[in-house]
């Protein structure tokens, strides 16, 4: 994690490129993260080879069909897009060759990588698989999906997609994973991760708010997050509200020091959790009973 420093926090799309949404590690100065999101017709094929790296591909909406040298895979009941159904994950270790097709009209992928120096099993995850968590409580209700969760088979990627109904708070009370601390019996209760929020809204209009902040406020700044943006969280404290209006979804992709969410929250905000007088009814906002796309 790099600190005393200015950071890029916000990452706009390019909605005139395949890939519409990048970030490097060579241009954030992370040591693992990479993360690009692309959009492809019926028919187009991504020919890749992960080299030393492991990668977590995402369905963001319609079908695709995998080929590698470690398996073949396709989806059969894909989502529209992120507010009508769970996603599919598909894990490929190193050096595995692949080649994915679009197999709808339109293609909307997003996909996290890291360098790794281990072998894992290729995985292909349904979105019957993936565990529902409701976290928080009252307008700090909200939804996240397991994808490639702790303890998944990998070396460090971790990966949960989130939604938060209109005007609620998320990623709340605010809590912070930059600095490796382990208890008395060698457990992990704060991991060093570097992490990206990229954005769907359900009206493109839409808006969430993020700020990022550390201890000492040398780190405090806003972001407003809208279609398609990547909020990037360098250190510190990063809560989210939704627009009020508007329903948000935000996928995550987190890498560090261990394959962990093991997180420290804002002490003068814990008081919270204890405050919540129940769920709000929204949640959840999708199921897997929703895929449909054929």
């Amino acid at each position: 994690m790099i600190k005393d420093k200015k950071y890029r926090l916000l990452a706009k799309p390019d909605p005139n490129n395949g890939i519409y949404q990048s970030v490097l590690k060579e241009e954030t100065g992370w040591q693992f993260l990479n993360f690009q999101a692309r959009l492809m017709k019926k028919g187009e094929i991504w020919a890749g080879n992960t080299e030393g790296n492991e990668y977590a591909i995402i369905l963001l909406g319609g079908n695709f069909s995998v080929k590698s040298d470690k398996g073949n895979w396709e989806t059969k009941n894909g989502r529209k897009d992120v507010f009508s159904g769970i996603a599919h994950s598909l894990y490929l270790p190193r050096n595995t060759k692949f080649e994915l097709t679009a197999e709808s009209e339109v293609l909307d992928i997003a996909y996290g990588w890291c360098e790794t120096d281990e072998d894992h099993p290729a995985y292909f995850k349904r979105p019957e698989e993936a565990a529902i968590e409701i976290r928080g409580g009252d307008n700090a209700t909200r939804q996240i999906n397991s994808l490639l969760q702790p303890g998944f088979d990998c070396h460090r990627l971790v990966s949960v997609e989130v939604y938060t109904p209109s005007g609620n708070w998320s990623s709340f009370p605010a809590h912070k994973h930059d600095d490796r601390k382990v208890d008395d019996n060698g457990d992990v209760t704060e991991a060093c991760l570097e992490e990206t929020y990229f954005y769907k809204i359900d009206k493109p209009q839409g808006f969430a708010i993020q700020q990022v902040y550390n201890d000492d406020r040398s780190l405090d700044e806003i972001a407003v997050a809208r279609n398609n943006d990547i909020v990037l969280v360098p250190g510190g404290y990063h809560p989210v509200v939704a627009g009020h209006g508007y329903n948000v979804y935000y996928l995550n992709f987190l890498t560090g020091s261990d394959q962990s969410l093991a997180n420290t929250d804002d002490p003068e905000h814990e008081w919270i959790y204890n405050s919540w007088k129940g769920l709000d009814p929204r949640v959840p906002v999708v199921t897997a009973e929703m895929n449909n796309l054929k």
